[in-house]
């Protein structure tokens, strides 16, 4: 059983924000450089222990670790009330681990204005943790506005090409999205008549009155929108690759590996047990939104890219697209493959974008047509590029496996047709990742590749890179292994949210 002497949650989002508000008070950038070393391990720590101690720890109400804090607005049912259940304590596990190897990427990345760099990383991870973290729907949302406003800020000031166009069409959208699903939330709030924010006790209040099905309907209807636009539900999902293009890596490492969950999260603690009525009239809509646009139309989007880090960016649409997929199915089988494939392709994703960045730094182009024979050079780089692919595709041994076997067997029960679309998607990530690998470390070198190698060799990945790298691939491989450390307490949690639900 965990017996630390405090509250691991509260820790994990404290620690970074207390670094970033000493650097914002003129900490030397020594200090600063030093010191979050340690404010980016904290998170890690603290998830790693609650990860470890959960099934040790009593529970109630289904959260362990539960603790609440007075903010003064108890009035207005609002309360810092922080816990993990069997949904939460995965996603709070991948957020300190991709937090931490996007921090130690950032901090070797030697950019300009490194102070103010690692300030707003700082902030995105201790939202980030709160996000997971939270039991209280506004502090839910809170902590996600707080790690979202760095990423526009960072978009903009220290992202690549056609980065004051990127940040603007993030913050348009994403601002949009929030505002929606914010109606949504503030809808749930009023109708549920609950007077509380607290998402135990909505559901204690709903399990006993629950709200007719127009009501449900019309709130899901805010919510999918609002988390939609979050998530890249297409069409509304243009946003995304333009974005993570333009994006410092380590914060397209954090944006898209695991902020870009929250909308995901918010339907499957939120909307799929309070709402039940509302998830199955919204279900077909979605499952043919997702399937045709996300999974195929962006899929072979996907296969047109030339630019690596777009075609990053649009293959994290499209395996989007199969989340969506599993929450339109419902059942538990299918909500619990969404929750380890929000895990897995978290990992793979931040693992992708920091190793196309090293690319770059190698080739100085992310065009593939450019590319070239990398291997030759660089062949420890090339191996972590082609385990993130087959990641990525969803081969056996990775975590990204689970997430999608369970899916498409849900599905099955759902909707044949929908089933074999959607599988079909695997052919396209096998076409684009393999077609990748192949152009930028396989076969001749280009005529300017080989100009640049002769001008500038090569080197394989130095340490710096290789740390973070192989952090998240091990634990890629950790859960393929071992997917129960994950699947036992969700399977628990979304067992009970089905009982309340149904009640």
């Amino acid at each position: 059983m965990s017996n630390l002497p405090f509250d691991p949650l509260l820790i994990a989002i404290a620690a970074p924000l207390a670094l970033a508000l000493l650097i914002a008070l003129g900490l030397p950038k020594r200090w600063s450089v030093t010191l979050a070393y340690g404010a980016f391990a904290v998170p890690l720590l603290m998830a790693l222990h609650t990860w470890w101690h959960f099934s040790g720890v009593p529970q109630q109400d289904g959260y362990a670790f539960l603790t609440r804090y007075s903010t003064g607005l108890d009035g207005l049912g609002i309360s810092l009330k922080l816990g993990l259940n069997g949904i939460s304590m995965p996603l709070f596990a991948m957020a300190g681990i991709v937090g931490f190897a996007a921090g130690l990427y950032a901090i070797q990345s030697q950019a300009e204005r490194l102070k103010i760099y690692l300030m707003l990383l700082l902030i995105m991870q201790g939202g980030l943790m709160g996000v997971f973290a939270s039991v209280d729907v506004f502090f839910l949302y809170f902590f996600h506005e707080l790690a979202l406003i760095p990423t526009f800020i960072m978009v903009g000031v220290w992202g690549g090409r056609d980065r004051s166009y990127a940040a603007m069409k993030m913050t348009i959208y994403l601002t949009a999205g929030a505002m929606v699903s914010l109606i949504g939330l503030i809808a749930l709030y009023v109708k549920s008549g609950a007077n509380s924010f607290d998402l135990i006790a909505i559901k204690a209040h709903l399990a006993r009155v629950p709200l007719e099905a127009a009501v449900q309907q019309n709130i899901f209807g805010l919510l999918l929108l609002g988390f939609g636009v979050l998530v890249s539900l297409w069409p509304l999902h243009t946003w995304a690759p333009l974005g993570y293009g333009a994006a410092p890596s380590s914060n397209a490492m954090l944006h898209a590996g695991v902020l870009k969950k929250f909308g995901l999260y918010g339907l499957i603690q939120v909307g799929l047990p309070l709402l039940p009525a509302g998830a199955l009239h919204w279900a077909h809509p979605l499952a043919w939104l997702a399937v045709i646009g996300n999974v195929l139309i962006v899929g072979f989007v996907t296969i047109a890219q030339r630019d690596l880090k777009q075609m990053i960016g649009y293959s994290s649409v499209m395996h989007m697209g199969y989340a969506f997929l599993g929450i339109a199915a419902g059942s538990t089988l299918g909500v619990g493959g969404v929750v380890l494939m929000m895990v897995a392709h978290g990992l793979s994703v931040a693992l992708l974008f920091l190793l196309s960045t090293c690319i770059h730094h190698r080739t100085h182009t992310f065009s593939l047509d450019e590319m070239g024979g990398l291997a030759q050079q660089a062949p420890v780089l090339a191996a972590f590029f082609v385990a993130a692919t087959f990641a990525s595709i969803g081969l056996p041994g990775f975590a990204n496996f689970w997430g999608e076997l369970t899916i498409f067997v849900a599905l099955w029960k759902f909707s044949v047709p929908v089933t074999v679309l959607a599988v079909a998607g695997v052919v396209i990530s096998a076409i684009y990742g393999l077609r990748a690998s192949a152009a930028v470390f396989f076969g001749p070198a280009t005529e300017r590749m080989a100009k640049v190698a002769a001008q500038h060799p090569p080197a394989d990945l130095r340490w710096a890179e290789k740390l973070p790298a192989l952090i998240l691939l091990v634990a890629l491989l950790f859960v393929g292994f071992w997917p129960k450390s994950f699947s036992t307490p969700i399977d628990a949690a979304l067992t009970a949210k089905t009982q309340v639900a149904t009640k």
